[in-house]
């Protein structure tokens, strides 16, 4: 299984939507996930209907293994990203 990377989903946006340029449907991208990324740092959760949504969880500072030495590691207290798909993804992915 291969991943989509963002060059190639503007690739798909500009092949699907002929009347834009590649120049647009790479700005477009790029606006939405900088947005997106804006949003959740400023501690705002992103919905999008038919997709899913992106939210923040905090993970409290603990104790970890460095796994090549064994040593106790500190790892700080930090925030990351959560993503719940959709309803109508869920139902997508489990259609037999």
């Amino acid at each position: 299984m291969r991943a989509l990377t963002k060059s190639e989903l503007i690739t798909r946006i500009f092949e699907r939507h002929p009347s834009l340029t590649s120049r647009d449907a790479d700005m477009a991208v790029n606006e939405v996930l900088r947005a997106m990324v804006s949003a959740l740092s400023h501690g705002v959760r992103v919905e999008v209907r038919g997709f899913g949504s992106f939210s923040l969880k905090y993970r409290a500072a603990r104790e970890g293994r460095n796994p090549r030495t064994g040593a106790p590691v500190s790892v700080p207290a930090k925030f990351v990203p959560h993503f719940r798909a959709g309803k109508e993804i869920r139902e997508q992915l489990n259609v037999k």
